[in-house]
């Protein structure tokens, strides 16, 4: 599979090495002053230059949606437009590949999930976010640790405290071997010194139909996933592993309240090559300030109920850094890279 996936990496590679040619200088309207530098640079950008927005992830998702809005937004800003492509596969290592391989001018900007800390140690490329640098970020969707309304636990100390006295019984479901839900539970038995076995399935969906249909005994995705299971009173959500309190189900405690040192989240960002002069980045974080924090953006999250979460690019980018650290050394504790 590895050796596929960098077949399809390397093809992937050489296209986009073939149409980008020589390096390019930004040209248009736009000023900033450039980060560390004692004088004032000043570049035009964008000017009327189209910006092209890569999203490695398939038409119509949760990302893709989250994209688009945020480029009709941006677009406005910029006051250019914007132009959104898919470039899938590989778990999302090609579409980024192909931005890390752009002229870093700013006019070739990655939709950046949270597997791009994770792609390395999963074997799918020698791609990190160090090879970026964040322009902001825009969400969060924090795992959520789900059992049925029948389970034995209440909370979530009896339900750890049940996996520490037998060992290995609790099946935790997950979105796939190697996917942030799959983290999500190895980070608790990390943390907590308990032993799950993990089942994974092709997507949240049907772990969470396994769950319902009392296959499995928990599952750890996201709150919106189980919400109309919630609501029906057939699960009950124990605990969420965000850096707060989520607005699917808010009266849920997370990890950290509980003195749980445990924050496991989706989220999505956007981020460019990592040579891109800082006057454009500077621009371009400004500009994507405004966008994220539009209305029509955080509608579109709360109506998909993901958490709005703003962050600027050079505080996404130390977050981006502490997480790549933690998943290169849990992953191949996990034995799955």
């Amino acid at each position: 599979m590895k050796k596929i996936l960098a077949l399809a990496l390397a093809a992937a590679m050489s296209l986009t090495l073939v149409a980008c040619g020589g390096s390019k200088t930004p040209a248009a309207s736009g000023s900033a002053s450039s980060g560390g530098s004692s004088s004032a640079e000043t570049v035009d950008f964008p000017g009327n230059k189209q910006v092209s927005l890569i999203v490695p992830y398939s038409a119509g998702g949760a990302s893709d949606t989250v994209a688009r809005i945020y480029a009709s937004e941006l677009e406005q800003s910029l006051g250019t437009s914007i132009v959104v492509s898919n470039v899938t596969g590989a778990s999302g290592a090609i579409g980024l590949e192909q931005v890390r391989n752009s002229n870093p001018d700013g006019y070739t900007i990655a939709y950046m999930p949270v597997e791009s800390t994770m792609l390395k140690a999963l074997g799918f490329t020698d791609l990190s976010t160090d090879d970026f640098r964040f322009i902001g970020r825009a969400m969060t969707i924090p795992a959520a640790v789900t059992v049925r309304a029948d389970a034995p636990w209440d909370t979530f100390e009896d339900f750890v405290n049940y996996a520490k006295e037998h060992p290995g019984e609790i099946q935790v479901g997950n979105s796939g071997t190697g996917s942030i839900w799959h983290i999500a539970a190895a980070s608790i038995e990390k943390e907590c010194g308990v032993q799950f076995t993990h089942v994974p399935f092709d997507g949240a969906a049907p772990a969470v139909a396994a769950l319902l249909g009392g296959n499995i005994q928990a599952v750890t995705v996201s709150p919106s996933e189980v919400k109309n299971n919630v609501d029906s009173g057939d699960f009950k959500v124990l605990c969420v592993l965000g850096e707060s309190r989520s607005s699917v189900v808010p009266d849920v405690p997370t990890a950290q309240e509980l003195g749980i040192d445990i924050t496991i989240q989706g989220w999505g960002g956007f981020a460019v090559p990592k040579d891109t002069p800082q006057a454009v980045i500077d621009i371009l974080e400004k500009a994507s300030e405004t966008a994220i924090n539009s209305d029509s953006v955080k509608k579109t999250l709360a109506d998909r109920g993901y958490e709005h979460a703003y962050l600027s690019g050079s505080d996404m980018d130390q977050k981006a850094s502490e997480e790549l650290a933690y998943y290169s050394e849990l992953i191949p504790e996990l034995g799955i890279a």
